[in-house]
């Protein structure tokens, strides 16, 4: 009697399956998790073209790595912490193989992409819960929705799969940063709903520091506790003996795991191709409708506005933006916490000072932003990477921190007066005679437009000559460029206009007037 053996299901091991890109100099491979930490110390950088994936992928290796290393005992004194973390990276210099293998093998079955019970930070019961989505929903730049075609003329109609590798960079864009509004229905019992709300880090910029090697950037890179937190077991998704109720109420935040890795509003599964190597197909839905629980990202700048009426709005999380440069960030990296201040450092940057001087010195740091609407739509992601910083932090050189502090404040507010200044020149010159003029203009100018653009180029070139030029006043400095970004926008209306002209003179003036004004230090 012959006997017949099913196929083996399809299967991706997010430990030992090679997903992750990583750069050693000038060579490029890609690995997975287990790997990521055994040769951390070989690494010189994550790798990913999509640079929200890597501020993802840096949060759930930094919660594996402080569970390796004993960083998520909450009993450590700060003091015995900073300790033991700088023992690590003096003595140590790489992650405990016997320690990594523990712990990929203590949850192999968890970290299975594709297993039927427990897929890796992914919900089964989507499979009868909810109908799928369509393979265009999981992929970021793929057109769904009122969002652009990136990368390629995708239809519903014409469906392409996604490699595996690749379809799991995007589960974790869509846990960290997926949008809000409608999806396909999700049913739970008698409850039935089909709206998302959006990811904790929807439209965030991160703030990473950056060692010299992955093992260095993920030690730096653990937060330490705060003492803010509910004393109840920690646990990342993977670590959880149960999947969650997504009636009940979400786990209270926990440091690390739950901070780092569990504040997810997207229930996500993926539907592989016959051998596993493609996903096909994803159900995308809900995970929660209760509110979202408190929580402060260590990796983000909080924007402070402490004389708000709304409790609600004393403090936000600073937003991404295509067109705004690193340089800008430096006041709110390098100033200690201040009531204040304009912004506060991420919290991760607290404890950068205890590190040892070896690793202190040359730590950079990474931007990952991800331009987006609180809804929908999606603009685009960026990276950049700044010089060493840390020397130049409050804390180490007071007097360079209180001048990048004056001349990161000076380029904002002239940039305010520029758009405003802008604005009212065409109005002016706009507006027929006889008409009312004193109301503002109902939106930002063509010319505000054009000067601001100008404008930011300019000032980066003056930021950096007045760091070394600590004689030179800073608001004259700034008006300066403002002036000449206002005629370079308003150029070709000045010659057609006389009153354009007029305008303009006004606005020079008063841009002149603006620098002036500014408090001397500044």
């Amino acid at each position: 009697m012959s006997s017949s053996t099913a196929p083996d299901r399809p299967s991706f091991s997010i430990a030992d399956r090679p997903w992750i890109p990583v750069r050693t100099r000038t060579t490029y491979e890609h690995v997975g998790l287990r790997e990521l930490l055994l040769r951390a110390h070989e690494f010189d950088d994550l790798a990913f073209a999509i640079p929200p994936v890597s501020s993802a992928v840096l949060r759930v290796a930094s919660a594996i790595a402080a569970r390796i290393c004993g960083l998520d005992d909450e009993e450590l004194s700060a003091s015995r912490w900073n300790r033991l973390r700088r023992d690590l990276l003096e003595d140590t210099g790489r992650f405990d193989a016997k320690e990594v293998h523990a712990y990929f093998d203590r949850h192999e079955y968890r970290l299975d992409a594709f297993h039927p019970v427990r897929p890796w930070l992914q919900d089964p019961r989507l499979a009868q819960e909810s109908d799928p989505a369509g393979i265009n929903a999981l992929v970021f730049g793929r057109a769904t929705g009122n969002n652009f075609a990136w990368f390629g003329p995708h239809t519903d109609a014409a469906p392409h799969p996604v490699p595996t590798a690749e379809a799991v960079q995007h589960l974790l864009l869509h846990h960290f940063y997926g949008r809000s509004g409608a999806a396909k229905h999700r049913t739970v019992g008698t409850y039935r709903h089909n709206k998302l709300t959006s990811g904790p880090l929807r439209g965030a910029v991160s703030f990473h520091p950056l060692g010299r090697t992955l093992f260095q950037t993920l030690l730096a890179g653990i937060p330490a506790f705060h003492g803010d937190y509910q004393p109840v077991v920690d646990r990342c998704p993977w670590e959880e003996e149960d999947l969650p109720d997504p009636m009940a109420p979400p786990a209270p935040v926990t440091w690390p795991g739950r901070l780092l890795t569990a504040r997810s509003r997207h229930a996500l599964l993926l539907v592989p191709g016959p051998d596993g190597t493609t996903v096909t197909d994803v159900h995308l839905a809900w995970a929660t409708r209760h509110p979202k629980p408190a929580a402060l990202d260590p990796y983000v700048v909080l924007q402070l506005n402490p004389t708000a009426n709304d409790p609600g709005k004393r403090q936000a999380v600073r937003r991404a933006d295509t067109g705004r440069a690193w340089w800008r960030e430096l006041e709110a990296l390098l100033l200690a916490p201040d009531e204040s201040a304009r912004a506060r450092r991420p919290q991760v940057f607290d404890t950068l000072n205890d590190l040892p001087p070896a690793v202190r010195d040359t730590l950079r740091v990474r931007v990952h932003g991800f331009h987006q609407d609180p809804k929908s739509v999606d603009y685009g992601w960026y990276t950049a990477l700044t010089p060493p910083l840390l020397a130049w932090a409050q804390e180490n050189d007071p007097g360079r921190a209180q001048r990048i502090a004056d001349c990161c404040r000076t380029a904002e507010d002239i940039e305010h007066a520029l758009t405003r200044a802008a604005n009212q020149a065409w109005k002016d010159t706009t507006t027929p005679p006889g008409a009312n003029r004193s109301s503002r203009p109902a939106r930002r100018s063509r010319w505000a437009e054009r000067a601001a653009a100008a404008y930011w180029p300019l000032a980066e070139k003056t930021f950096w000559r007045l760091l070394h030029d600590t004689d030179h006043p800073v608001g004259p400095a700034f008006a300066h460029d403002a002036i000449t970004a206002l005629r370079q926008a308003t150029a070709s209306a000045v010659i057609q206009h006389s009153a354009a002209a007029r305008a303009r003179t006004t606005a020079t003036t008063t841009l002149r007037l603006a620098g002036a004004r500014l408090p001397k230090g500044s």
